[in-house]
């Protein structure tokens, strides 16, 4: 009974193990060890043993396709929904990082984690924008845009529900400041006037936002003149004149942020420097690319929790799929391995013939479910609530990271599910499976 329990450990052990590697290991190391698999396999005459009688054993699974079926649905089940919610994550956070470069910073107040939470008056914004920091453009002017970020209940087109838009103020220099932002249709906002221009996504994703429509803002009547396309977060947005939204709202002379472009990367810390030691305020700086990545990681991170979560949840079922399918088939075979045995076969071939059947099986199951996620999801268009409580825009990106990430879940899949059939058949004595002849 002691040996039997020291086996049985042993044998969970190693499925530990394997799992481990297979999941955490980079892909090119697993395509190092299925090389050196295969060299065995070729050169070495156990492996040879074991490649026939994997040869075999594949032979026979037409006429248990059901079984094998099981095996092969289940792992693409979890591939698929795996890497379709990576996939989320991954756009989420690609959408957010595009926002930002290392030569913009953007200043909040002290303590502000986000846009919407940050509150600073007109003399302090005009303070920042003249730090010698601060880049110039043509005219002299400092190329830095105070902004005002409000939130407007706008219904989306494909649930007619009311959802929450980011609404952004803008200035002048706003437009040299975020040099890739285009208009694709229509016109630029006239200062001074209520008018708006739309992030093309929004445009797709949320009703009274195409070019010519009327939309209400602050108990208002706007007109939308103009779509835009900036090519990251802020194509989920509605921007207008500053000024006059901060009159709509009743926000004063306030603004939420300014965003500055700065002469050098390198001078981020003599900027943050020469804000704190000024009295008149307290303001946190940052890189717009630190911003925009700290405001994806928490959510990216929730979806990669929820979506591995799910996935082990979907592997156990899958994993007593495969081991159910590989006991019924080490059972219809045990003539067939006692035979092999007792020609001189020894147990390691056999081990891996079961293994690699299995593996075979999962594989099939994860190109299934990495094909069917990148059919369905690769560049799917979905909303979710963003760092200032409004929708942000994005698309679902599915990369080929993601899919050798799938691939391993499958292979790890297989080998636990095959595992403990394969050192069944191994130690299955050879009298008692002669028996059965």
């Amino acid at each position: 009974m002691i040996r039997k329990a020291g086996r049985t450990f042993l044998t969970l052990l190693i499925a530990a193990g394997g799992v481990a590697l297979l999941v955490a290991l980079p892909w090119w190391s697993v395509a190092v060890i299925a090389a050196l698999l295969a060299c065995w396999l070729a050169f070495t005459r156990s492996g040879r043993q074991a490649w026939s009688v994997t040869l075999v054993g594949m032979s026979t699974v037409p006429s248990r396709l059901g079984a094998a079926s099981v095996v092969v649905i289940g792992i693409a089940g979890v591939v698929g929904v795996l890497v379709a919610l990576f996939a989320m994550a991954q756009g989420f956070k690609a959408t957010l990082q595009a926002t930002g470069s290392k030569d913009t910073a953007i200043v909040l107040r002290a303590g502000s984690q986000t846009e919407i939470n940050s509150t600073l008056d007109r003399d302090a914004t005009v303070i920042i924008a003249n730090e010698p920091q601060v880049m110039r453009d043509a005219r002299g002017r400092p190329i830095a845009s105070p902004e005002l970020v409000v939130v407007a209940s706008i219904p989306k087109k494909s649930t007619g529900l009311d959802a929450n838009v980011e609404v952004r103020g803008i200035g002048q220099e706003a437009w040299t400041l975020r040099p890739r932002v285009r208009i694709i249709a229509g016109r630029r906002f006239t200062p001074g006037l209520r008018e708006l221009i739309v992030g093309k996504r929004a445009a797709q994703e949320f009703e009274h936002t195409s070019l010519g429509s009327k939309i209400h803002l602050g108990g208002q009547p706007w007109t939308v003149v103009g779509l835009f396309d900036s090519g990251d977060e802020h194509n989920s947005e509605l921007w207008g004149d500053a000024d006059v939204i901060a009159s709509a709202y009743h926000r004063g002379n306030s603004r939420n942020s300014v965003t500055v472009r700065l002469k050098s990367p390198q001078d981020l810390d003599a900027f943050k420097a020469a804000l704190a030691s000024d009295p008149r305020f307290k303001v946190d700086a940052m890189t717009t690319l630190d911003y925009y990545s700290r405001q994806s990681q928490i959510l990216t991170r929730a979806i990669r929790i929820l979506g591995t979560t799910v996935a082990v949840i979907m592997a156990i079922g899958a994993i007593f799929g495969a081991l159910n399918t590989m006991y019924a088939a080490v059972a219809a075979r045990t003539r067939e391995i006692a035979t092999l045995r007792a020609m001189g076969f020894r147990g390691g071939p056999v081990v891996v013939s079961v293994l690699m059947e299995t593996l075979l099986l999962a594989i099939a199951g994860g190109i299934v479910g990495a094909a069917i996620a990148w059919a369905l999801f690769d560049h799917y268009t979905a909303s979710t609530l963003g760092s200032n409580f409004s929708q942000v825009v994005f698309e679902f990106r599915v990369t080929p990271a993601l899919l050798a990430g799938g691939l391993r879940w499958a292979l790890a899949i297989g080998f636990v599910g095959g595992l403990f059939p394969a050192v069944r058949a191994a130690r299955m004595p050879v009298t008692e499976g002669l028996r059965e002849l």
